[in-house]
């Protein structure tokens, strides 16, 4: 047998044209390591965004709720005595009310608006069109919601504002938008529900454009006219995304705090003072942070009992394929 032959039988010798199996066998293993080691790293990179600023202000939060501290004297443990305070507190009950009330409004109309929105642009318009919506609808979520109120406050002025201008030039009474508890409340909640209708109308259209072609086809084959059909077929079939915009609705509007903050300050009196707004004041305007904490604690747990208490529900009424 020649050498080269003799070579090319030889096991572990090196083949013509590529690197040795071993080399080959090292360079995969240095290579998933350079990945490993990527992966950890961006993991790690994000536990730490977490832990830094969501997690420990939270246990911050729960832990200074049970201590008296104004920043200037050291930390002072009163137990309960927050908590107990907070029970008599006509201030916090008013804000917890005034919440419950503007977060009912938003989410209801929420809900509402964007799904006839969804219904009227799916059945409607083309697959261009509905894209053009779909953008026009979402951009508001991009800008911050202080930056809307401040625009929505000159709209709104009662003296100076475009909509009071409006309303005088077509022979209307002028409205009392930001100086009176119920024009207020409505101009906070038409600018939430109109900078987070975008969110909703997407969810719908998304859950409206996935039906069952095959239900709706048999459906309009049996006779069933557009508004059974939606009310018997489309809203049951698309109830769970309804559950998902109510909780997640629910959730951002018992923290609004930046339309009445910008717009109204809490006013008229406390008409439209938020629970959260009530924490800024306490925790960083009356420096009581104990109090402050207390407070959130107490929100806190009041969105855990109502998201429950929403989950509980849903079973009577969502319905998963």
């Amino acid at each position: 047998m020649s050498a080269p032959a003799a070579r090319a039988v030889l096991p572990g010798a090196a083949r013509p044209g590529g690197p040795r199996p071993a080399n080959r066998s090292r360079n995969a293993t240095r290579a998933h390591r350079r990945e490993a080691a990527f992966g950890w790293a961006m993991i790690s990179l994000s536990a730490a965004t977490i832990l830094v600023f969501t997690a420990a202000p939270i246990v911050f939060t729960f832990v200074l709720a049970f201590f008296s501290w104004d920043i200037i004297s050291p930390p002072e443990f009163v137990g309960f005595a927050n908590f107990a305070h907070l029970a008599g507190d006509t201030a916090v009950v008013h804000s917890f009310g005034v919440t419950a009330w503007l977060a009912a409004l938003v989410v209801v109309l929420q809900i509402v608006i964007g799904l006839a929105m969804a219904v009227l642009v799916q059945q409607r318009a083309s697959t261009w069109a509905r894209s053009i919506f779909r953008t026009a609808f979402f951009l508001p979520l991009l800008v911050s919601a202080a930056s809307i109120s401040i625009v929505f406050s000159y709209l709104f002025d009662d003296h100076f504002g475009v909509i009071n201008y409006y309303l005088g030039l077509l022979g209307l009474p002028q409205m009392q938008w930001l100086s009176s508890p119920a024009g207020a409340t409505a101009t906070i909640v038409i600018v939430a529900v109109w900078q987070q209708l975008g969110f909703v109308f997407i969810l719908f259209t998304a859950a409206l454009g996935s039906l069952p072609k095959d239900v709706l086809e048999a459906v309009s084959i049996d006779g069933s006219g557009p508004i059974r059909t939606f009310f018997a077929i489309k809203l049951p079939l698309i109830s769970p995304t309804i559950f998902f915009a109510s909780v997640i609705g629910l959730i951002n509007a018992m923290q609004i705090f930046d339309q009445p903050y910008v717009m109204t300050k809490g006013g008229p009196g406390d008409a439209t003072t938020t629970t959260v707004m009530l924490i800024y004041r306490t925790a960083f305007q009356n420096i009581q942070f104990g109090y402050g904490s207390a407070i959130s604690v107490v929100l806190f747990v009041a969105l855990l009992a109502i998201t429950g208490l929403q989950f509980y529900i849903s079973r009577k009424w969502v319905f998963y394929s």
